[in-house]
């Protein structure tokens, strides 16, 4: 099961010293500040654990296609914006 945000609070104040309910402001906080950042910027890294990116998807026009034989038409979809987020490499190397 996930760790919850009463868990990673508690294990952050075990580790730092700080209180439960410090570590719980600041990990509430943090999910804001990645917001802005990524709205700015495109880019947010957290320091040892990952990098989150946006990238812009552009529309694509209703065309027809053929797909395993047969003509298929495929409809049209607006421009999104996609977000991804990568492990450093420190992560990836442990599994």
């Amino acid at each position: 099961m996930p760790m919850t945000k009463g868990a990673l609070a508690e294990a952050l104040a075990n580790e730092t010293g700080l209180k439960k309910s410090e570590c719980s402001k600041v990990i509430g906080s943090l999910g804001g500040i990645a917001t802005q950042e990524l709205k700015g910027e495109g880019k947010f890294t957290l320091p040892g654990l990952c990098m989150v990116k946006t990238r812009k998807k552009p529309a694509t026009k209703a065309t027809k296609k053929v797909m395993f034989g047969k003509e298929m038409v495929v409809k049209a979809k607006p421009a999104k914006t996609v977000v991804k987020a990568f492990p450093v490499a420190a992560i990836k190397r442990e599994f």
